[in-house]
């Protein structure tokens, strides 16, 4: 199931006809007239992607996206205009969005643009998700856990830990109760999202 969409443009008409094409393709839109009525909910709202006209009055796109992730609002961002340029193109990006478009917006660019920021935030739920799971595991299992991802036995983790294998094996069971799983390849999914966390 699809993130919901958050429209955001001034221009009546053009939010009626934007969401009706996107609802046709099973989205769940939801239009705001400006600025101030997304910023005044976002914090209610279930995570999705944004949809944001650039020209808006009082607080431009570019301003509203800054002010999101001023609050710390990652969601997968794309900023639409009918009068674009490149400073603010450069602008958008620079602040965290998934592509700039031009009205009139082409159907098809609409909705892999869209795609692409779906995917994004799908990624960005699962790094979460795994992040907070891996918060619960304490300094010595985060260490087993990377061994037995990279497909170590028992044996030669306790050898290289200078520990018994027993305690080792617990460690095992305490890392699967807490993950909610055995499986060694989800254990190396983890702990792949992790090192991607870690690097710079």
């Amino acid at each position: 199931m699809s993130a919901p969409v958050y429209l955001v443009d001034d221009d009546e008409a053009v939010r009626d006809a934007i969401a009706l094409l996107l609802r046709t393709y099973g989205y769940v839109v939801e239009t705001f007239a400006d600025a101030m009525q997304l910023l005044s909910r976002f914090r209610d709202l279930k995570a999705g992607c944004l949809l944001i006209d650039l020209r808006m009055p009082m607080i431009t796109g570019l301003q509203l996206q800054e002010k999101l992730a001023a609050a710390g609002c990652d969601w997968p961002m794309i900023v639409i205009t009918g009068h674009g340029d490149m400073h603010a193109c450069r602008r958008a990006f620079k602040a965290g969005a998934v592509d700039f478009l031009a009205k009139p917006i082409d159907e098809q660019v609409l909705i892999d643009a869209l795609q692409q920021a779906q995917a994004l935030l799908a990624q960005r739920r699962e790094r979460a998700e795994a992040q907070a799971q891996l918060a619960q595991l304490t300094e010595r299992e985060r260490e087993v856990l990377d061994m037995v991802s990279r497909g170590w036995s028992t044996k030669e983790i306790a050898q290289t830990l200078n520990l018994s294998p027993r305690t080792i094996d617990s460690h095992r069971a305490n890392i699967a109760q807490k993950l909610g799983t055995t499986s060694v390849a989800e254990f190396a999914r983890l702990a792949l999202i992790k090192s991607k966390a870690a690097a710079p």
